[in-house]
């Protein structure tokens, strides 16, 4: 091989190289931090881009509660106690609440939205 070759050679993988198209990172779901308490949630944010959302549920208040959004829910998570869930969030208003009874009508209750 010549040299002008190797050189021209060289210079087709070092385009080749420069030219591919990389791969974008695989899309990871948007945490949410949400504290549960007596009688209300506090989410770390209101709203995020629609698709896989992870909810990391802590409860902070002195009695049971749990959280349902998009038709999933965590156990019931006792006073200092975290469960995880991941939930697909559709595009617009996403009700959640807590389902132990009563809860939602003193306030466990609130809408997230899916961009």
């Amino acid at each position: 091989m010549t040299v002008r070759s190797l050189a021209a050679a060289a210079l087709v993988v070092l385009a080749s190289l420069v030219l591919s198209p990389v791969a974008a990172p695989a899309s990871q779901a948007t945490s949410v931090t949400v504290t549960a308490s007596e009688f209300k949630f506090k989410l770390s944010t209101s709203s995020a881009k629609a698709g896989k959302v992870t909810f990391k549920v802590t409860n902070k208040g002195k009695i049971p509660h749990d959280f349902k959004i998009a038709g999933k829910k965590t156990p019931m998570l006792k006073p200092g106690k975290s469960a995880t869930l991941t939930a697909t969030i559709k595009k617009g208003k996403n009700a959640y609440l807590c389902t132990v009874s009563g809860h939602a009508g003193l306030g466990m209750k609130g809408s997230f939205t899916g961009k």
